[in-house]
């Protein structure tokens, strides 16, 4: 398993973002959870930055990005300042569009298709996913009550309810129990719906009519 995603490293940050998506339940009612979920999250971000140095676009500004990440995980955990708890939102979210891109440029570089990229197709929607979702929670700290729900209507979403409406919109299943209500989280919803319908009729179109042609 470890040769395979040294050989296929987007089937590795594809399989550890899907993992996330399992564990994240377990991860947000208690303290150690918390915990794990800042750890998680460093291992995801390692993961994408890997990604983004093998794409051909400049990836310094990712650097930059995950430096600033990482010191900020650190620093909201110790001070939990909702002020920097939303720098470090927007940062993150910045940080997956701009991977997203970079692993679009890897898979266009060309005109064939490796498995790596095959897995990359997957990997770049979950990378996309994430930076909507990181969106919305920045969305939902400048303007409180910008989601609704069936369960607890009037309190903030939590990060994997948020993950769950950004994965629902990107995959076009359209929306579910949890709903933007306030301008702003209507905007990123309608931005994210366009996102999916343009990243399968542009990419994933293209490596599909690549991987027939071989």
């Amino acid at each position: 398993m470890l040769t395979y995603i040294v050989r296929y490293p987007s089937a590795g940050l594809l399989f550890i973002q899907l993992l996330g998506i399992v564990l994240y339940p377990f991860m947000e009612d208690t303290t150690l959870g918390r915990a794990a979920f800042g750890a998680f999250g460093v291992v995801v971000l390692v993961s994408a930055l890997r990604m983004v140095s093998r794409s051909p676009t400049l990836h310094s500004v990712a650097f930059v990005l995950a430096a600033s990440i990482l010191a900020l995980t650190v620093m909201v955990e110790l001070t939990d300042s909702p002020t920097l708890r939303l720098v470090l939102v927007v940062l993150e979210s910045a940080f997956y569009f701009y991977a997203t891109f970079s692993l679009i440029g890897y898979m266009t570089e060309d005109q064939r298709t490796t498995t790596d990229e095959l897995f990359a197709v997957g990997a770049t929607f979950t990378l996309l996913a994430w930076a909507f979702a990181y969106a919305f929670a920045a969305c939902q700290i400048i303007a409180p009550g910008s989601f609704t729900a069936l369960l607890d209507p009037d309190q903030p979403r939590t990060w994997l309810e948020l993950l769950f409406l950004s994965i629902t919109l990107l995959s076009g299943v359209g929306l579910g129990d949890i709903l933007p209500v306030r301008p702003m989280a209507r905007a990123l919803v309608m931005l994210e719906e366009i996102a999916g319908l343009m990243y399968i009729a542009l990419v994933v179109s293209r490596v599909i009519g690549l991987t027939i042609r071989r």
